[in-house]
């Protein structure tokens, strides 16, 4: 067998690069060529990235999304305080650039294992720890404006999905009406390249989000989405990005409203803001994962009285959740809408939250055949 030579061991074919991709390779290279245009000109090379702060985002009323502002951190290469962050920013994005290279993904994990090594001539290591890796990771995407997705980065997923749609995900036809108990796995990545949305293939009315793949589950086995010609998804509390998107995408293109089934509880109420308003973290990027119109219709202050529910099913306030709910309420798109600051306010007075799954106090399937049903029926939500 013929030995591999010194030139070819090692080396990937490049593969053709698709019209996103492209544009993500552009961003990468114009940032190398950054470094290089400042060297040659004996300059210190830095970069300027946006602010992934509270402070740094605002709310923009006529989109109804949180959008990114102006304000920057400089990263300079001759700055000791700055130099080890610098070139893990250069470090990370030249992974990327290599993922892109040879049409291949990696995960989070992946990534950080790629690029682990201890530096030549010192004794630390380019990253002790994920985290580490992590966040420059979510520093090169918004510096690059480009998402993780989209620099051939996934996480694990989390979340499913089942009803009546058919797609394909890179050249196999998913139906998923006929994906079981477990449903269809939503992928971390799930940009056009990968799933492909066709609204011939799609005969739902709607899509039903619940927080918790638990009361999910009692959905899918009720085939509540074959009851009420729907999408139901999940995203196992906070919905990762893959989910959002997903969401994002079949609302936009498929034209499917969006309900929301979720705790009435601070954390719920956050999970609704982020699918509808967008995050802090990815705020730069709200335009492709918010879902202005989604509504709320998961548990209300009210369903203790109005559900005739028990008082085992209470699970008391403690101070966390009553600083948290003080905070959503003046969140700017909550803020003026006073059917939510009674809801907010209604909470706090009652002293208590409750979970979807106390509805199975009333009955295993209440929540299935009697609470969501009236409620979509009566149009009784939260927006």
């Amino acid at each position: 067998m013929a030995k591999k030579s010194p030139t070819t061991a090692g080396t990937k074919t490049r593969v053709k690069l698709s019209t996103r991709d492209k544009k993500t390779m552009a961003a990468l290279t114009g940032l190398a060529d950054g470094v290089v245009k400042a060297a040659s000109a004996k300059r210190d090379p830095f970069v300027d990235i946006p602010s992934r702060t509270l402070s740094n985002v605002k709310y923009s009323p006529r989109k109804k999304i949180i959008e990114m502002g102006n304000n920057k951190n400089r990263r300079q290469l001759f700055d000791l305080s700055q130099a080890k962050a610098y070139m893990r920013t250069m470090l990370v994005a030249s992974g990327c650039k290599r993922l892109l290279e040879q049409g291949k993904t990696t995960s989070l994990r992946g990534l950080y294992y790629m690029l682990k090594h201890t530096i030549e001539g010192a004794k630390e290591n380019t990253f002790d720890e994920q985290g580490e890796c992590d966040t420059i990771i979510e520093d090169t995407e918004v510096l690059l404006s480009s998402i993780r997705e989209e620099l051939h980065l996934y996480a694990e997923n989390r979340g499913a999905m089942v009803g009546n749609i058919t797609l394909i995900d890179r050249g196999d036809t998913i139906d998923c009406s006929r994906m079981g108990s477990g449903g269809y796995a939503i992928p971390s990545i799930v940009e056009p390249e990968i799933v492909e949305l066709d609204r011939k293939k799609c005969k739902a009315d709607f899509i039903l989000h619940v927080e918790k793949g638990t009361v999910w589950q009692r959905f899918n086995e009720d085939r509540f989405w074959e009851q009420h010609n729907c999408i139901l998804t999940h995203g196992a509390g906070q919905p990762p990005r893959g989910v959002r998107r997903m969401l994002n995408r079949m609302h936009n293109e498929l034209k499917l409203p969006i309900y929301c089934v979720l705790d009435n509880d601070p954390w719920g109420y956050y999970i609704y803001s982020v699918i509808k308003q967008g995050s802090i973290n990815l705020a730069f990027e709200s335009q492709r994962m918010a879902i202005p119109e989604a509504k709320y219709l998961g548990l209300r202050s009210v369903d203790y009285t109005r559900c005739d529910l028990d008082d085992s099913v209470k699970i008391a306030l403690n101070e966390t959740d009553k600083k948290r709910a003080k905070q959503i309420a003046k969140y700017p798109w909550f803020e003026k809408k006073r059917p939510w600051q009674s809801e907010i306010k209604k909470m706090l007075s009652n002293d208590f939250k409750l979970e979807v799954e106390s509805l199975i106090s009333k009955d295993i399937s209440y929540v299935t055949e009697t609470y969501v049903p009236e409620r979509l029926a009566a149009k009784d939500w939260l927006d």
